[in-house]
């Protein structure tokens, strides 16, 4: 097989600079004959104008974990497939990633290009994605269970200049590129803490240096692209949200506070990361915390229950890889983990529901959780679940707290910085109470759609709230509840 960092070298190595207007400049990754140099140059171009110098808040997420390398570089930050991968592995494995990208004499240099990102919840996807940040581009997460039209949607609109892909889906992707002309690279594997390649690195040191990386050589800005994520298409063709490196870093920060993730904890992951359920509250938070995210291959409820068991067995012995502290999950989730829980014996029962009480937080999210099955799980294990409310447009805004009372059938109050208004059905403001669209407005709010202006315009109150389209009231305590679509109040 032909060595993929040999093959992606070449043509990212070839730049050439050419003027887009006034004040700006893009370094194209991409030689001038080539046919994605033209969609990397227009592609730039709907970006804001590059700052003059980066800004504090540049790729703070990057930083975060590289100074978690730096400060524990063999703590185990992700655990897939009954292997481990360090802090130290994952950015060592960026780097590499972005000296394909870039070439090792330009890093930084992609200046915003699109690169779509498919692969299974693993390390490799985690590196993909720093490795992308690292290069200067904007990280296009791809879905596993896209079909192909939908993957063409994803690429074609976003302008994606190159897919990076494991070698197990590279017969499909390398299809989905030569259709959207752009460029293929397979992702190469991390390694393992337990591999000779890891512990050659070891030996060899070289810690990335956090506070250098804010690449001085291109000028950046904290508003600049770094993300983008489609929305689920239920009300039209999905969208592409472009969020920025400020609002990645505001949410990870909210998140982590407002929750209390540490480097004590161990997220059990069984979610896709095309998805901000999956991609912010069960990875980049935890991560960014220096917490250690386990993913399950697939959600299985035997996988899911058997875990729990194995970290906290009844006989008290100690357990490889770890004591799960950490599950976040779906309504559908919690649903069939009740049934599984009902079909085992008594035995298993007991030793289930134990381990279950011992996690330090359970959470859900993405729909509407069925009050039953609040009762149920709480019966059953202990624990009341966490009910929070949040779009791809701005994450999470709304949360019970973590501490304190949690109340079923809401999805609780503002977080710390966040401003909500209630919008009636005539339009007029009624404040914070009230029946009516929730509009938000918050510091991890998304910065557009993607080549979309006029429904990013009409998407938002002349005072910058953006129109959530759901329905909500609020209780005595102040507490709201999602009635549904906003629609419904005029049915």
């Amino acid at each position: 097989m032909s060595n993929p960092f040999k093959a992606l070298n070449k043509p990212f190595s070839s730049l050439s600079f050419h003027k887009l207007s006034s004040h700006a400049f893009i370094a194209a990754p991409f030689p001038l004959q080539s046919a994605n140099y033209s969609r990397v140059c227009c592609c730039v171009s709907q970006f804001r104008p590059h700052s003059s110098s980066p800004t504090a808040t540049f790729m703070e997420v990057f930083k975060a974990i590289a100074k978690q390398e730096h400060a524990a570089p063999d703590s185990v930050a992700i655990r897939a497939d009954q292997k481990s991968y360090s802090y130290r592995n994952l950015i060592s494995s960026a780097r590499k990633i972005s000296d394909l990208l870039c070439g090792k004499d330009v890093k930084g240099n992609l200046a915003g290009a699109r690169i779509g990102i498919l692969a299974k919840p693993s390390a490799e996807f985690v590196a993909a994605l720093l490795g992308t940040w690292l290069s200067g581009g904007v990280a296009v997460p791809l879905a596993l269970s896209y079909p192909e039209v939908e993957f063409l949607h994803v690429t074609n609109t976003s302008n994606v200049s190159a897919i990076l892909s494991t070698e197990d889906h590279s017969e499909l992707m390398q299809s989905i590129a030569s259709k959207s002309s752009c460029q293929f690279f397979n992702l190469p594997s991390v390694p393992s803490t337990s591999s000779e390649e890891s512990r050659d690195e070891r030996s060899q040191g070289g810690e990335i240096d956090s506070n250098g990386i804010s690449l001085e050589n291109i000028g950046r800005s904290s508003e600049d692209p770094a993300l983008i994520l489609y929305t689920s298409g239920t009300t039209g063709k999905p969208k592409g949200v472009v969020h920025t490196h400020r609002s990645i870093i505001s949410q990870v920060q909210t998140l982590t506070k407002a929750w209390e993730y540490t480097s004590d904890d161990q997220f059990l992951h069984c979610l896709p990361l095309h998805h901000v359920h999956g991609l912010f509250n069960g990875l980049l938070a935890p991560l960014y915390a220096g917490s250690t995210v386990e993913f399950l291959p697939k959600f299985s409820v035997r996988g899911v229950w058997q875990r729990w068991r194995e970290s906290y067995p009844t006989g008290g012995s100690k357990v490889d890889g770890g004591a799960i502290t950490a599950f976040t999950g779906v309504p559908t989730i919690y649903s069939r983990l009740i049934q599984g829980y009902h079909a085992m014996d008594p035995e298993l029962q007991a030793a289930s529901a134990s381990a279950a009480r011992n996690l330090r937080l359970m959470m859900c999210g993405s729909s509407a959780l069925p009050q039953p099955v609040m009762q149920e799980w709480e019966a059953i294990t202990g624990h009341r679940l966490l009910e929070r409310y949040g779009m791809t447009e701005f994450v999470m805004a709304l949360s019970n707290p973590l501490k304190g009372k949690r109340k079923a059938g809401t999805v609780g109050k503002p977080f710390p910085g966040v401003q909500v208004k209630i919008l009636e059905d005539d339009g007029s403001d009624s404040g914070l109470t009230g029946t009516g669209e929730l509009c938000i407005k918050s510091p991890s709010m998304f910065k557009e759609y993607w080549n979309l202006p006029e429904v990013t315009k009409e998407s938002f109150t002349n005072d910058g709230f953006f129109k959530t389209g759901d329905a909500v009231t609020t209780d005595k305590d102040g507490y709201y509840i999602i009635l549904g679509p906003s629609s419904c109040l005029r049915m």
